[in-house]
């Protein structure tokens, strides 16, 4: 059962894949935005996946972020979740990454509940 309080952490290294630069959002060898979103989003999915029903699944809606601090390589970055609003299908979460000298991130993050079968099928259906 889905609740407001849930909670899900997730850690990350900094590899040489995850930078900017590799990523194509800058040209520094730090922790890529994309890279911070992605930690968030699977910080979040994976908070709630134990609660949902069989054959449901969440997909992200929305981001919030602000990245406010560089992590370099070799580092590792951690994102807390926190589950602050169900409203039908959707879920608010709010979202904090850090990484060993202090926080780097933080926001908020839209996801909806959905049938994960139908889903596939109404996404393949787009090809035509």
């Amino acid at each position: 059962m889905l609740e407001v309080g849930i909670r899900g952490r997730q850690h990350q290294a900094v590899t040489p894949e995850n930078t900017a630069m590799a990523m194509g959002s800058g040209t520094l060898p730090v922790f890529a935005t994309p890279a911070l979103v992605a930690l968030a989003e699977l910080t979040c999915w994976k908070s709630v996946a134990p609660h949902l029903d069989e054959g449901a699944g969440t997909v992200g809606i929305k981001m919030e972020i602000e990245h406010i601090a560089p992590t370099p390589v070799g580092m590792q970055v951690s994102c807390a979740s926190e589950l602050i609003a169900v409203e039908g299908r959707k879920l608010v979460f709010r979202v904090a990454m850090e990484d060993e000298r202090g926080p780097v991130g933080s926001g908020l993050h839209e996801r909806f509940i959905v049938n994960e079968q139908k889903f596939a099928a109404k996404a393949q259906g787009r090809l035509g």
